[in-house]
């Protein structure tokens, strides 16, 4: 049987990122497609329908932040960001945009594949349709019953620590926003509550987390949100 080689288009405008990026990918076994700029970028994706992006913010035709939000309405397919901004400010504005990682430049290959890796594998493991039941570490999640167990055990969480794990398990590996957080649990005009997401996730992983000083699964990046591992 064979298998199909996960498609990857790369969005960079600098010449020598571009071919660093398509080298380490190429050397994977995936197959690169490349644009140089935001139209190209989008014409690239409608047509290739690539199983993952790797894009930069900086395009000499606009901002890399617009070609995700007009990818976002159409397409589900997992973005990379690279650049240079490493400003928290900026890490947020993509992520609230839709992307679902973003590694600041410098970087190295082996920190790109594994980002690339952890995407891959998150696409390709979304809960099919039918399937109720999550399972990471010693955790069982029924969605169909609304019920968690521990080791066997059943938890007892409060609706807010409910939606908070599934909403992030229900997207493993992916960066999830403390805005993304607030209006998905909280309901919209919550924004600027980032300290509900705090209170509620240390609850959360006292009850979840064997070390909840040192989680393995509900991870914290630092000033923009939470990453779930499964």
């Amino acid at each position: 049987m064979s298998t199909h080689a996960p498609q990857i288009l790369i969005v960079e405008d600098e010449n020598d990122i571009r071919r660093f990026v398509r080298l380490t990918l190429q050397a994977e076994g995936h197959e690169v497609h490349e644009a140089a700029t935001l139209q190209r970028g989008l014409i690239e994706a409608g047509t290739r329908r690539p199983d993952l992006v790797v894009l930069d913010l900086g395009l000499p035709d606009g901002d890399g932040v617009d070609l995700i939000r007009d990818l976002r309405q159409w397409s589900a397919v997992p973005v990379i960001v690279l650049s240079a901004r490493s400003a928290e400010a900026s890490k947020i504005e993509a992520l609230d945009a839709g992307a679902d990682d973003y590694l600041v430049k410098p970087f190295g290959s082996g920190e790109l594949m594994a980002r690339v890796r952890a995407q891959l594998r998150r696409h390709r493991a979304q809960t099919p349709a039918g399937e109720s039941v999550l399972r990471f570490g010693e955790v069982e999640i029924d969605l169909a019953r609304h019920q968690v167990q521990r080791a066997g055990e059943p938890l007892r969480l409060t609706p807010i620590e409910y939606k908070l794990l599934t909403h992030l398990a229900s997207q493993p590996e992916r960066v999830v926003t403390h805005a993304q957080l607030l209006q998905a649990v909280w309901g919209p005009g919550h924004r600027e509550d980032t300290h509900y997401v705090r209170v509620h996730m240390a609850n959360l992983r006292k009850k979840i987390e064997q070390h909840p000083a040192m989680p393995r699964h509900l991870l914290t990046e630092t000033g923009i949100g939470y990453r779930f591992v499964p």
